[in-house]
């Protein structure tokens, strides 16, 4: 736990890349740090705050005493490698297994973008440019990803992870198909990402750092539905 006092943590509630971070740190178990629940809402993750540890004003801006990292894949695999022999083994021994898992990983942050480009479609296009046929190559390229995803678990057996074990490929992934069912993608085309998603849900570092504003509906939205 000393050491965890020396962690800072601002986040923003639902977001994906602040999850990972948050159950990195369960599994390491580094409960105890410090952190801080910012709203995008009121434009708080461009605050001084924010900017003074992460001048791209998003979250996650994660401090370990005088180390600086901001990016959610980075922080994982920092909190890993610093932390190696205690909680959860995040990354695989088996050579074949750590391909996976490096793979699964870096192609989970290439799902977020192509989630975020749909669902926040509104939100970063200004009305007047805003055009039916790139929210619609947008839907496309997303369906397109999500189909590969489909296929991958299809070739994990029921009930089990992206890489052999649990590790950084589900930290970073995870979030991102919880995200999708959030927002109304549907679970009888995606059965294998529900399957997944069923799976993991009730892990106890999930389940502790569940986005609190997600917790009174299990879904919010419906932008993903015809997907």
């Amino acid at each position: 736990v000393s050491m965890a006092k020396s962690m800072n943590l601002l986040w923003g509630s639902g977001s994906p890349p602040c999850w990972r971070v948050m159950i990195t740190l369960e599994e390491k178990k580094l409960q105890g740090y410090k952190h801080k629940l910012l709203s995008f809402e009121k434009g708080e993750h461009k605050s001084q705050e924010v900017l003074e540890i992460n001048p791209r004003g998003q979250l996650p801006a994660f401090r370990h005493g005088d180390n600086i990292v901001n990016e959610s894949a980075a922080t994982c695999l920092y909190l890993e490698n610093e932390f190696k022999s205690q909680g959860t083994k995040l990354i695989p021994d088996s050579p074949a297994e750590r391909a996976l898992m490096y793979q699964r990983m870096m192609e989970g942050l290439t799902l977020t973008d192509k989630l975020n480009a749909v669902i926040y479609y509104e939100w970063f296009v200004p009305e007047g440019e805003r055009h039916n046929s790139a929210v619609n190559r947008n839907k496309e390229a997303l369906a397109t990803e999500l189909k590969l995803w489909e296929s991958y678990l299809q070739k994990v057996s029921a009930g089990s992870y992206l890489a052999g074990a649990f590790s950084l490929a589900d930290v970073i992934v995870f979030p991102n198909i919880a995200f999708a069912f959030r927002f109304g993608l549907s679970v009888g085309r995606y059965p294998n990402l529900a399957k997944y998603y069923r799976f993991l849900k009730d892990r106890a570092s999930i389940k502790s750092s569940w986005p609190p504003q997600w917790l009174p509906s299990a879904q919010g939205f419906d932008n993903l539905k015809d997907l």
